[in-house]
């Protein structure tokens, strides 16, 4: 369930609905009820595009500041969540174990929140030992070409 929603991905056509409906609130009297808000935000989450899935994460973190301005102890379980989600799936894993972690502090037991946070572990790890390799890698490379260079002076 929860690799699912790493990997699952919001059609245009949905993303547009929400994105209209939360447009025209904002037109209609210019504040966003925190279900339309919310809904967009999830939407965006789930998009393709980094700039969406960013701008989500900007939504989420106005509905949590202001959840907690108001004392709301529902909601921030979901918006802290999807800041998970959304961190992971642009490899910012600090922040999302940072969200995963601040609700699994407060809902000890919330099994779908507890295997977020073993698979952002696991890509986290993953992605250094990739980042290691590459790294590896380039300096075999650049040590390669200071030694052909080096021949080639020789000669």
């Amino acid at each position: 369930m929860a690799a699912d929603a790493l990997t699952d991905y919001v059609s245009e056509e949905y993303l547009l609905e929400f994105e209209k409906n939360y447009n025209e609130e904002k037109a209609n009297g210019g504040k966003v009820s925190d279900d339309t808000t919310f809904q967009y935000a999830w939407c965006l989450v789930r998009s393709r595009l980094n700039t969406d899935v960013r701008r989500g994460i900007g939504l989420l973190q106005g509905l949590l500041a202001a959840s907690e301005k108001n004392r709301d102890t529902s909601s921030p379980r979901d918006y802290l969540y999807y800041l998970a989600v959304a961190h992971a799936r642009l490899k910012d894993y600090e922040p999302a174990l940072k969200s995963i972690r601040t609700l699994l502090r407060q809902e000890p037991g919330n099994r779908q929140a507890q295997e977020l946070e073993k698979i952002i572990e696991k890509n986290r790890g993953s992605d250094a030992v990739k980042g290691a390799a590459i790294a590896g890698a380039g300096i075999l490379v650049a040590g390669g070409l200071v030694g052909l260079g080096m021949a080639l002076l020789k000669k």
